[in-house]
């Protein structure tokens, strides 16, 4: 049964949800030290790459890794196409989004990493009966041209002249053919450009196919949904509670004179009532859908999942609870209700997020009932109250503490004792030094440790028998963070044990100079997170480089690592969005040469107001705060590149540092003596 893209239809679609990860780069097995891993938050490991432009200074380059494992898809696209001609469909596109729009999902979305091999978390195919094309953005090209068999055409978006997979989709429909999707897992508004542009190509329009396809192929090997518990998340963590936030929404609603409010991203409905799950590795977030109105609040999950804390908590705050597949049956009724509120043949309409999926929207009656908006949930959330923001300092400060652990004994390890380790022991290692701090949870995401050459991997993914033995006399990047009931860390050192090149040297400088003169930029409020980008690049500029990522993203108090609306880069939200004193987010340069090395500095930043000896146009001036308390690479630095100013930076911030760690290796001489010597002035 297929419906096509209308505008009035009433129709529900429900699906059911998955993920794969497959690749990593080979190198000789290491001989790792013992190490015992914390099981107390699922993890998950992404690789991402990218292809960056050449570093024009002389340099020590490195052997290219080994290609990445590629998983042989033709049997897989063979059983997809016989359901295409089943069902008349022929175009089948399969989004990387589950139906909540996660940025990573559960094991059981997997669906594009399914049907491609392709394992990097951001990617759309569009298969057809003789063709197949993966769109992937820069910080994948590498990976996915090592991943995807014969039977893929990558499509690098960005690029000059090619195609989005919107476009391509479109340009294969013409003659009259049939593009269909699961509507579950795409927005409305994608859908409604992605049908105009079909039409226009001479296709016979966008069809919902409710049944998945990639599910009916993936069968009895698709992973079982998770069934985690749904925990309560304290006050004293959240700072607010639940009772609280629903006044704030409802008032929104109020403005808006709307029936009422549908949640549909998973990080909102955990933040709305201060829950927290684990259905997604590193995400503390569970299935869930929730319906605000005026006079009720119903969350629609799995019940049984629901501690007897978190379900007094619900009650005590007249939390309806109903299961998560209920929603869709509820939604006729929704409509109805909000006709019958109106005013005259106008109804009163249901919000949702823009990220909403187009399913959700048809089951709630189409435009009729519906607008879509940007999330009021999650402009609330992205504003930080002084407890979580008090809390992200806190959590920093011990997981500083912890990385300056780690790297001081990395550093003994490799010069003192000679040891041989690779990039999963190491990551390990990380681990199990962050596990022994207060509030730890788990990993916010898979740790990116990675040497030489990996180190040019965007977000690389060791895996242990595969992975690169650590060379001391190569760069080393590392990526991670970890939640804490407290907040979400998440940051990026790039170091070097040995002697390194004039190359890499200028280039660390670099980076490190753009994330000095975004760290220290004034704005007035209303300015976005696209319009300071190119203080973070302007150095590298100059010298004909660049980076082929954001250079912030939003960071959730205890929640996704990745948080929107706000951010810093090029993306088209973060020209719509303007940053806010509360917002908590990343400064994160860097720099790859691809195949030899690659060079980030990651710290998280509070975004607050600051003073300023005018006020031009009677507006408050902003400023950033940073929290991240670890060390910089003094061996990578080159100091004549500094200006004074950055040196007094720089050396401020290394006495901040010191401060506040110094405290937690009063018995570990080691690290005490590394922490010192890498936090010297200028």
């Amino acid at each position: 049964m297929r419906y096509k893209l209308t505008r009035p239809c009433l129709r529900a679609f429900t699906s059911p949800f998955r993920t794969l990860e497959v690749c990593c780069v080979r190198a000789p097995r290491a001989f790792p030290v013992s190490i015992a891993p914390t099981p107390r938050f699922p993890t998950r490991r992404t690789l991402q790459t990218t292809a960056a432009p050449r570093f024009a200074v002389t340099q020590r380059r490195q052997e290219e890794a080994e290609e990445m494992v590629t998983v042989n898809t033709t049997s897989r696209l063979a059983a997809l196409r016989s359901l295409m001609k089943e069902r008349k469909v022929d175009i089948y596109v399969v989004p990387s989004e589950d139906s909540h729009a996660s940025e990573y999902v559960a094991a059981c979305d997997g669906r594009r990493g399914f049907i491609s091999g392709f394992s990097g978390s951001a990617g759309t195919a569009v298969i057809t009966h003789d063709k197949a094309a993966l769109a992937t953005d820069g910080r994948y090209f590498n990976q996915a041209s090592k991943q995807l068999d014969a039977n893929w055409t990558l499509l690098k978006q960005g690029l000059q002249d090619v195609p989005t997979w919107q476009e391509w989709a479109a340009d294969q429909s013409a003659g009259g053919k049939t593009v269909g999707l699961d509507p579950t897992l795409i927005s409305s508004s994608v859908a409604e450009k992605l049908n105009e542009s079909i039409k226009k190509n001479g296709g016979a329009g966008l069809e919902a196919v409710p049944e998945n396809l990639v599910d009916l192929v993936w069968a009895s090997e698709r992973p079982a949904r998770p069934s985690e518990p749904i925990v309560l998340l304290s006050e004293k963590y959240a700072g607010k509670d639940s009772a609280s936030k629903l006044t704030e929404l409802r008032k929104e609603l109020e403005k808006k004179k709307s029936a009422g409010f549908v949640v549909s991203l998973l990080d909102e409905v955990a933040w709305l009532f201060n829950l927290r799950g684990s259905d997604i590795a590193y995400n503390p977030v569970f299935f869930s859908y929730a319906v605000v109105t005026q006079d009720s609040a119903t969350l629609y999950a799995d019940s049984s999942k629901l501690t007897p804390e978190a379900k007094s908590y619900l009650e005590e705050n007249k939390i309806a609870v109903k299961p998560y597949d209920a929603l869709f049956v509820d939604t006729k009724a929704l409509a109805s209700q909000a006709e019958a509120n109106g005013e005259g043949s106008t109804p009163k309409k249901y919000l949702i997020s823009t990220k909403a999926s187009w399913a959700l929207k048809l089951a709630l009656g189409g435009d009729k009932f519906v607008d879509e908006v940007r999330s009021p949930v999650g402009d609330a959330k992205a504003i930080k109250n002084e407890t979580e923001l008090n809390g992200m300092r806190q959590c920093h400060i011990r997981d500083g503490a912890a990385l300056t652990e780690f790297f001081a004994w990395l550093e003994d390890q490799l010069i003192n004792k000679k040891a041989v380790l690779d990039e999963v022991a190491a990551a390990d290692k990380l681990e199990e030094i962050r596990s022994k701090h207060k509030d730890f949870v788990g990993l916010s995401f898979d740790t990116i440790s990675s040497t030489g050459a990996n180190a040019a991997v965007i977000h690389y993914k060791p895996e242990k028998g595969s992975c690169g033995v650590i060379d001391p006399n190569a760069i080393y990047l590392c990526d991670s963070g970890a939640q804490f009931f407290d907040g979400t860390t998440d940051t990026t050192r790039t170091l070097h044990f040995g002697t390194p090149t004039e190359a890499e040297k200028t280039a660390y400088t670099l980076v490190l100079k753009g994330n000095i003169a975004l760290d220290t930029a004034v704005f007035p409020k209303g300015t976005t997170g696209f319009a300071i980008d190119a203080l973070a690049r302007q150095f590298l500029w100059k010298s004909g480089l660049d980076y082929r990522h954001g250079t912030g993203h939003g960071v959730g108090s205890y929640l996704c690592v990745h948080e929107g609306p706000i951010g810093i880069g090029t993306r088209k939200q973060y020209i719509d969005v303007p940053l806010a004193a509360g917002n908590v987010l990343s400064i994160e340069p860097g720099y790859y040469e691809d195949g030899a090395y690659g060079i980030r500095i990651e710290n998280l930043a509070i975004v607050r107001e600051v003073k300023t000896k005018c006020s031009f146009g009677d507006k408050p001036y902003l400023g950033f705060e940073h929290v991240t308390m670890v060390p910089y690479c003094r061996n990578l630095i080159d100091v004549s590149l500094l200006t004074e100013e950055e040196k007094k930076w720089l050396n401020d911030s290394n006495k901040e540092i010191l401060a506040n760690t110094e405290g937690f290796f009063k018995d570990d001489p080691l690290t005490h003596a590394w922490l010192v010597r890498e936090t010297q002035p200028f």
